[in-house]
């Protein structure tokens, strides 16, 4: 099945040491010339009632903590790895997904030779080709520590195999690790199948860092993929699949839903916000409706409800569209085993910009 030889792969690559990635390539980092994560906020909420407002949204001057975001599959280029150029896509997606948060934190985001379009449609990706990805994301977590954190909170932001890197960073590098866990404000792994023990007890992929589930609680992983019917038996996400050598086993797992905007539980409305340009590339032509909107971004506020189901042997975020609210229809343009997976951030970001807002004042109330 493809999808489990993928996450196979994505996992065999811990067994095997490997030489430390070169000097990291820095998409976004403070100081950068051109940082498409400091790209412009200005919004258009377009409400269910009434006319389009526009908002000027400001960065936060002084953040006190940072983020730092590993970017999901988008590279085009023919090869298993792509290369440290920074493209069109990075860019586009940075903008997408992580720009909205330096309202609330430092961005940094790493370049990482990650497999590409092409590599996660086989069946035979070398377990090297994901260790070199990997490699890249733990050498700039470790620069960013050494050089640039200085005793900082951070929230780690990841999508799909962003994810999937983050996952395991975490268990390596930050779980076991109390000094860099104080750090960790929280972990946004989103679209990347976290696992936990069935029944919430302790065990999965992380011993020490739990489910958030309070908007207060720091430490702490927020995780989910979205789909808007019951996953199909061949699911990409929503489903445990085998991970050799990693924490979580799936024959005791199941895979981690929080909703970001009801993390105690049961349904609410989420504070959606997408990027009402162009998305280039091979992606660009799957990405359904978009906003139409002056501004760079476009929020529809209540259009969609979300809650964490667990049911059939799957565990998702279902999505609900209001009823005859015709603001903005999402569909699965990558079948229904991908569900919602290129909405998975945006359906619920400006939730999750919130959610981070006060896990910072938490965390820093905290090391008071």
């Amino acid at each position: 099945m493809k999808r489990a030889a993928v996450a196979v792969c994505l996992a065999a690559f811990l067994a095997v040491c490997a030489p430390a990635s070169a000097k990291t390539v820095w998409l976004c980092k403070p100081g950068l010339a051109e940082n498409p994560c400091l790209a412009p906020l200005t919004t258009t909420v377009i409400e269910a009632d009434g006319p389009p407002r526009v908002e000027r949204v400001g960065r936060a001057r002084r953040p006190a903590i940072d983020c730092f975001y590993v970017y999901p599959t988008v590279s085009g280029q023919p090869g298993v790895n792509s290369d440290r150029t920074i493209e069109a896509e990075q860019r586009a997606v940075a903008r997408q997904q992580a720009s909205r948060f330096s309202q609330v934190c430092r961005p940094y985001a790493p370049v990482y030779r990650q497999l590409t379009l092409a590599a996660i449609q086989r069946t035979d990706v070398p377990a090297r080709a994901a260790r070199r990805a990997y490699l890249d994301v733990r050498s700039a977590w470790r620069e960013y520590l050494r050089r640039h954190n200085r005793g900082r909170g951070v929230v780690l932001i990841g999508h799909s195999q962003g994810t999937y890197m983050l996952r395991e960073l975490v268990r390596r590098e930050i779980d076991r690790r109390p000094k860099v866990r104080r750090r960790l404000v929280s972990a946004l792994l989103i679209g990347g199948n976290v696992l936990v023990r069935e029944g919430r007890a302790p065990g999965g992929d992380f011993r020490n860092v739990p489910a958030c589930r309070t908007n207060t609680q720091t430490g702490c992983v927020v995780a989910y993929s979205a789909f808007s019917e019951v996953p199909s038996p061949d699911a990409r996400f929503g489903r445990a699949t085998p991970s050799p050598g990693t924490g979580g086993n799936p024959a005791t797992s199941e895979v981690l839903c929080t909703n970001p905007a009801a993390l105690r539980g049961g349904s609410a409305s989420l504070e959606t916000v997408f990027r009402t340009e162009p998305f280039p590339g091979v992606l660009g032509a799957l990405i359904g409706e978009r906003p139409d909107a002056p501004t760079p971004w476009a929020a529809v506020p209540n259009r969609f409800t979300a809650r964490c189901r667990n049911e059939g042997g799957a565990s998702w975020l279902h999505i609900t569209h209001a009823p005859g609210d015709p603001r903005l229809t999402l569909s699965q343009t990558l079948g229904p085993a991908w569900g919602l997976h290129l909405y998975d951030v945006n359906i619920a970001l400006g939730d999750l910009v919130e959610l981070v807002r006060r896990q910072a004042i938490a965390h820093r109330r905290s090391l008071r």
